[in-house]
């Protein structure tokens, strides 16, 4: 008795014991799921795996993981990669972003057991595939790493990234026409947009799909790799682009989307007036001071 009453009377001992009385009242800390995979912010994503890529480890990388469904898009996983994207964004560590899945499938398309036995009125009144919308609007360039499937849901995916580049095996198509319904997520307009109509009519009306050197040669995709070599050459176009200025990349980006989302006229005023909006950065004067002096340039993001 008396050594453990010297015990509490050594400096810090009582606290701690009171804390280990409090730490006894608080319930265990729940279990991950099953399959759960952690991203470097600890937390658990049963669908997604999460990590940061490159030597700066500047590059944040999202696969997904459903190797058992071809990576189909089911509403868990978009809001995990929601969750992924958000964490990312507010990172200032990262500079972009690379989705990628398997060699087998980037992903076969959205989950149809899932979509099934869904009503007009549920998809209407609960805002279906509005999770998707996240990955379209984040500031900081995506890179699509598209191997194998990149169907439906899979295509519409990928065409919401900035950059897509595929391994030499990759097929891409909207064959939802084959399922009784049209896409949902920006498969008609994203499409029309990058290839033209009349592929795009052919390839939403007939089911077809296309090959990766079909895709690049309609604009669709960036460049062509090896299979196994594509996740590398993803994460060092990220690398790269995480060298330049955060805030004057995520300017850029902003000004190549008005594009399509503009007309030309309105499209060149916002270019015009983005352009003198970087004369109000650092990284602007430090750019062009390097340049001058013919040294590299050390961007602050600011």
């Amino acid at each position: 008795m008396a050594a453990a009453l010297r015990a509490l009377l050594r400096p810090g001992a009582a606290a701690a014991a009171a804390a280990a009385r409090r730490r006894a009242l608080l319930p265990p800390p729940p279990r991950p799921r099953p399959g759960a995979r952690a991203c470097s912010a600890g937390a658990p994503f049963q669908y997604i795996v999460v990590q940061k890529k490159g030597a700066k480890q500047d590059v944040g990388l999202i696969q997904l993981n459903r190797p058992q469904a071809l990576n189909a898009l089911c509403d868990g996983l978009m809001r995990e990669m929601r969750q992924a994207l958000d964490a990312f964004e507010g990172d200032p560590q990262v500079g972009a972003i690379v989705i990628t899945g398997s060699e087998k499938a980037f992903a076969a398309g959205a989950d149809i057991k899932e979509m099934q036995n869904k009503t007009f009125q549920q998809c209407y009144g609960g805002g279906f595939l509005a999770d998707w919308d996240r990955v379209s609007t984040v500031r900081k360039p995506v890179i699509a790493a598209v191997n194998g499937y990149a169907l439906g849901g899979g295509c519409e995916l990928a065409m919401m990234c900035d950059i897509i580049y595929a391994g030499e095996k990759a097929q891409f198509g909207q064959p939802e026409i084959l399922l009784g319904t049209i896409p949902g997520a920006g498969g008609t307009q994203r499409l029309t947009r990058a290839v033209g109509k009349s592929l795009a009519m052919e390839m939403v009306l007939t089911g077809d799909r296309i090959s990766a050197q079909e895709a690049k040669e309609a604009g669709l995709v960036s460049k062509i790799f090896p299979v196994e070599k594509l996740l590398e050459a993803a994460i060092s176009c990220g690398e790269k682009i995480a060298g330049n200025s955060k805030l004057v990349t995520a300017i850029a980006k902003e000004s190549v989307n008005a594009a399509f989302e503009t007309t030309l006229a309105e499209g060149n005023r916002t270019e015009k007036r983005l352009f003198y909006a970087t004369f109000a950065t650092d990284d602007r004067r430090e750019g062009m001071t390097a340049f001058v002096e013919k040294r590299k340039a050390k961007f602050t993001d600011s």
